[in-house]
């Protein structure tokens, strides 16, 4: 059972360092000879190169906040519901936010993500659909997809998403196709305010998707951290919205 222990999500938050080293390294090549010379003796191809080696010595210090962003350490190191979907994985983040507002109105926006016509990933659409998901986050509940079941697909790109265990206002999870990936996300209501965690669970049954999965989590991070805080804004929304209408003086 997870406490509920809420953590600003400002505490050792790395994002700043990480969109830096995300954004440095597609741009290195073009603009960092440019922009950050180390000397003039320097030849082409140099700062690059010295890029990449201090990202390689800094990285493994910046992996635990990125794969764990916002999430306490109990939180981080406790087994949640859908972790059973995948046992063996060689990837996991936890990442995890504070709703001021029930469970009860944080579930309709879990309960209803995915491409249209369902209701987007509150993330950065652009990027999403660069993709090629057919992403279109809306700010309201839509009834129709409001009662996921087991057996429900959504379409993610290449994989092809299973509801494998929901519980209405506490649990919803996510299983792809291959079996190589589980989302699961947990809710944890305390006197009115939820605690909601998102885990991924990854197997990469090959040294090409070890490596290739390495510049995915900063990107990552970027992406699920906006989605958090979506939902987030959503739900504080709806939850101020349904206490004027019952509270109208």
């Amino acid at each position: 059972m997870v406490k509920v222990r809420p953590r600003s999500e400002q505490d050792s938050d790395p994002v700043l360092v990480v969109e830096t080293a995300w954004l440095g390294e597609r741009l290195a090549t073009t603009t960092l000879s440019t922009q950050m010379p180390l000397t003039t003796t320097l030849s082409r191809g140099r700062p690059t190169a010295a890029f990449l080696a201090a990202l390689a010595a800094f990285y493994p210090l910046m992996r635990r906040p990125i794969l764990t962003w916002g999430a306490t350490t109990e939180e981080a190191g406790s087994r949640l519901p859908g972790d059973e979907l995948l046992e063996e994985a060689d990837g996991v983040s936890t990442r995890a936010i504070t709703i001021e507002a029930p469970a009860a109105v944080v579930w309709p926006w879990l309960a209803q993500m995915g491409p249209s016509p369902r209701g987007g990933a509150y993330t950065y659409d652009w990027i999403e659909n660069l993709l090629g998901l057919d992403m279109h986050s809306v700010d309201r509940v839509l009834p129709e997809f409001q009662h996921p079941e087991v057996g429900d697909t959504i379409g993610l790109g290449p994989n092809r998403m299973r509801i494998e265990r929901t519980e209405p206002e506490r649990v919803l999870a996510w299983r792809s196709e291959d079996g190589n990936w589980v989302w699961t996300f947990v809710l944890a209501e305390s006197d009115g305010t939820t605690r909601m965690i998102s885990r991924n669970r990854f197997r990469l049954p090959t040294l090409a998707a070890r490596i290739g999965m390495l510049p995915m989590e900063p990107a990552s991070l970027l992406m699920e951290r906006r989605m958090l805080r979506g939902i987030k804004q959503r739900a504080e929304r709806l939850s101020r919205d349904a206490d004027r209408v019952s509270n109208p003086y």
